[in-house]
């Protein structure tokens, strides 16, 4: 508990009390007329007080409560940058845009003339532990085979080259180490490919998207995976998003525990 939580906690009873004096004042002194102007003023002041505070009768307790999460998740929490991201790092290969306060994390790399961009999210984390619940409720057990990040999280790569027209998209699904390709597209505007704007979106919805990726001839497959494999787009990097999107998860949620706790002690 904050030395500032303690302070206002204090501060109640002996508003109480002080309230309470006020009030025994009044019914003594209430026989002497000359001195009922000077208790009107207290009275007023005490209210104009308590408007000012704004204070809930539940807010303390919410703020205290809050403290004691984020200070649990602070303690069992990984640190800033734990080992497997500055492994990642250290290989020089992909480049993180990770921006506080989004659930959208984008990597970027170069690979000859290319650009290759890849966005997933968090929020497949959120949906993933709860219909987890929901199953451990139900009565079903975790297995202890199943790995520490199973749960899948959709990817999106876009590929665009410089000085050519175009982009290559390619959804995927990240689940156990490895990509599972859903379809590939290709857009004869780059930036309708890529750009994340609403008029692009809409744009995109008119076009045709692409094949089911397994709907294809296999050599056709084969050859794909090796055109993403050759350009990092490969296991390792499927084991590295889901365990960065749990560690991204985890410092929003801390983030969250202290803005909410600054907005209540307000």
């Amino acid at each position: 508990m904050s030395a500032f939580r303690a302070l206002r906690q204090a501060a109640g009873p002996s508003s109480r009390m002080l309230a309470a004096r006020g009030g025994a004042r009044t019914f003594a002194r209430a026989a002497l007329p000359a001195f009922r102007p000077s208790l009107a003023a207290p009275a007023r002041a005490f209210s104009v007080s308590a408007r000012r505070l704004g204070e809930g009768a539940t807010d303390v307790t919410l703020a205290q409560k809050l403290a004691e999460e984020l200070q649990y998740e602070k303690e069992a929490g990984a640190p800033a940058e734990p080992d497997f991201l500055k492994a990642f790092k250290a290989q020089g290969v992909w480049t993180i845009e990770d921006v506080t306060g989004n659930d959208e994390v984008t990597l970027t790399r170069k690979f000859g003339n290319e650009t290759i961009r890849l966005m997933f999210s968090i929020a497949d984390i959120q949906a993933e532990q709860e219909s987890d619940f929901e199953e451990l409720e139900e009565g079903e057990e975790t297995s202890e085979d199943q790995p520490a990040h199973s749960y899948p999280i959709r990817c999106s790569f876009a590929i665009t080259k410089a000085g050519a027209p175009g982009a290559l998209t390619i959804d995927t699904m990240c689940q156990d180490g490895s990509f599972i390709t859903d379809n590939i597209s290709f857009y004869g505007d780059a930036q309708t490919g890529t750009e994340l704007t609403a008029e692009a979106d809409w744009k995109r919805r008119g076009l045709y998207i692409g094949p089911q990726f397994d709907t294809l001839d296999v050599s056709v497959q084969e050859e794909f995976e090796k055109f993403l494999q050759e350009r990092g787009i490969n296991d390792a990097l499927a084991v590295f998003i889901p365990e960065y999107a749990e560690h991204k998860e985890q410092k929003e949620y801390v983030g969250w525990l202290q803005s909410v706790k600054k907005f209540i002690e307000a």
